[in-house]
């Protein structure tokens, strides 16, 4: 079609891609009055939270970090999904993937200023002299005042020749102690961190059986070795008798010949299939393990589509075509400062520039190898975390562009920090902060580049319906009445932002709970390790999923574990052989008990 016939819309702000990001992004911008046009490749939004079926997310589980549109999706989840989103193991939030896509369909369906359409590739950055002024489609141009790319892999990048990077740098470029010193036989065999085509599998009694053209056993000998074959398949139950099936170990990571990503259209979509038949033979290869008690799940996905809708809609990318920013995220931004447990605030001429808060570990993915980085995991709530970091809003915003923002995992980032800031939590909040930055952007007339980041950070933490935090505090739940204070004041002061994350703010009583009460004697494994051995007297109201393995002696002890600040502190104060009470929920699949409310003698 000629371009003189094609549609033309105009809008404030055009969001290319439905992923994590760009869904974010959409929704934001036009919560804040920007006349919006959203257009994706996939029927439903959500990305890596959704279409990619990773609905078992990892990172900013702490209360305190469960802010912005990411706090915002979780109580959305908790509201829709009985019997809560403790399934798992790997992630403390589980769910349908179609009860994501319904949350985030529906939030785009409440705004009238915001329209939606799918099915579309993007072809060609629309650009006046160095200012981006909107995207042709097929059949399709969409004029706007700032474009956001919310694309999985970056694709608006190269249609619009903005700079950006691919793959790793030696550590001589930023001076990261975990990047390699040369090219070597990983930097050339994996560019990029591998995705993942994630299925979901049933438990049944007898599935169909799972055909693969060319079954490859030899390359999942050993998936499950040192968890069993139990543990390996509740690594990511869903409820239902559903398993996410994303596994790294022998799995369906899939990293082979990664360069046709971003090569041309017939390579990717070789790698493509390539990638859906790695992941079918996994599928193969358990049920020939395990037995036809397990089989490919049914309607999981939207149908009309070449492969099974036991399969995502797309593989789980980690990594992606990342912009030339005005700021880059190195390793450093995201490692703990000496001696704290925190990561450094970024600055810019001595004010705090973070947008988005985020803790996960720096977890990188590469079939057979094992890479080290250097340590940011911490123990906290009984359990591993990651130390927090910020997004500085530099990283948004490329080098000597106009009307462009990025949202994904394509923002300013190292090849090495990727590893850390491509979580989902990290991601639907940085989509967040790029939606609000552009409608700003509209209303005060200004290029991105010149946006105030204090206003950004002032409308973020403002928000009426998703208010996000831009400065981590462990012990600072977004419910509290001096949060917003608390916010402002390390804004105004980061020389004061405490080095063990925790702010001097009055404490408030922990709510009860809506979990099960339980009884026993603590135990502390280590400092910031703990577990019950559960009584069974019969006046006590264990939950029933606890009754019958009160039977078992084995399975009287189980792990503590807590999200919540006061419950942590409480926890660090318990004494060995106490008799304590608690109201929190089960998690059968991880052996622990999630604390709520911690009521001691």
């Amino acid at each position: 079609m000629n371009f003189s016939t094609k549609q033309k819309i105009v809008a404030d702000v055009l969001v290319v891609g439905g992923g994590t990001g760009g869904t974010a992004a959409a929704i934001q911008a036009a919560r804040r009055g920007a006349k919006t046009v959203l257009v994706s490749q996939e029927p439903w939004l959500g990305g890596m939270l959704t279409s990619a079926g990773v609905c078992a997310p990892d990172g900013n589980e702490l209360l305190a970090f469960q802010t912005g549109l990411w706090g915002a999706y979780l109580q959305a989840l908790k509201r829709r999904q009985a019997g809560g989103l403790d399934n798992g193991w790997v992630s403390m939030f589980t769910y349908a993937p179609s009860t994501g896509a319904n949350i985030f369909a529906e939030w785009v369906q409440q705004l009238p200023n915001l329209k939606w359409i799918s099915g579309k590739t993007p072809q060609k950055l629309l650009r006046y002299r160095n200012r981006i002024t909107g995207v042709r489609f097929e059949d399709l141009v969409v004029e706007a005042k700032i474009t956001i790319d919310g694309t999985e892999l970056g694709d608006l990048l190269p249609l619009g020749e903005i700079p950006f990077r691919w793959g790793w740098e030696l550590q001589e470029e930023f001076n990261e102690a975990s990047a390699p010193v040369s090219f070597n036989e990983l930097t050339n065999k994996y560019p990029v961190q591998a995705p993942t085509w994630v299925f979901l599998l049933k438990d049944c009694a007898e599935a169909p059986l799972i055909h693969a053209s060319s079954p490859t056993p030899e390359l999942f000998r050993g998936a499950w070795e040192g968890y069993g074959a139990k543990k390996f398949l509740n690594y990511g139950r869903l409820p239902g008798g559903l398993f996410m099936m994303n596994w790294p170990l022998c799995g369906n990571d899939y990293g082979e010949g990664l360069g046709r990503l971003v090569d041309s259209v017939i390579s990717r979509q070789e790698f493509l299939d390539a990638a859906f038949q790695h992941s079918l033979n996994f599928a193969h290869f358990i049920q020939s393990e395990l037995g036809r008690g397990y089989g490919l799940a049914e309607d999981i996905f939207p149908q009309n589509r070449e492969i099974p809708n036991s399969f995502a809609l797309l593989p789980y990318y980690r990594e992606s075509r990342r912009i030339k920013g005005q700021v880059i995220i190195t390793e450093k931004d995201i490692l703990p400062v000496e001696r704290a447990s925190v990561a450094p605030l970024p600055t810019i001429d001595g004010k705090v520039a973070s947008i988005v808060v985020g803790n996960y570990p720096n977890d990188h993915h590469y079939p057979g190898v094992e890479f080290p980085l250097q340590p940011k995991s911490i123990r906290w709530g009984g359990r591993w975390t990651g130390t927090p970091f910020t997004i500085a809003y530099g990283a948004l915003v490329p080098d000597a562009i106009e009307g462009f923002l990025v949202c994904e995992k394509n923002i300013s980032v190292s090849h090495i920090a990727n590893g850390s800031t491509r979580l989902q939590p990290v991601v639907i909040n940085v989509g967040q902060a790029a939606g609000m930055a552009a409608a700003l952007c509209i209303e005060l007339n200004c290029q991105p580049a010149e946006l105030s980041v204090r206003s950004l950070q002032e409308a973020l933490l403002t928000d009426s319906l998703a208010p996000a935090a831009v400065v981590p505090l462990y012990n600072l739940v977004p419910q509290h009445p001096e949060w917003l204070n608390w916010q402002r004041y390390y804004l105004d002061n980061p020389d004061l932002y405490p080095a063990d994350g925790n702010c001097p703010c009055k404490d408030i009583s922990t709510e009860r709970g809506t979990g099960d009460f339980y009884r026993g004697v603590f135990h502390r494994q280590d400092d910031l390790e703990y577990s019950i051995t559960l009584t069974d007297k019969g006046d006590l109201a264990q939950s029933e999923a606890l009754r019958g393995s009160l039977r078992d002696r084995k399975e009287r002890v189980w792990n503590l574990v807590t999200l919540d600040p006061k419950v942590n502190q409480q926890l660090l104060s318990c004494t060995e052989g106490e008799l304590i009470s608690l109201v929190g929920r089960c998690n059968m699949a991880g052996g622990w008990l999630v604390v709520e409310n911690l009521l001691k003698k």
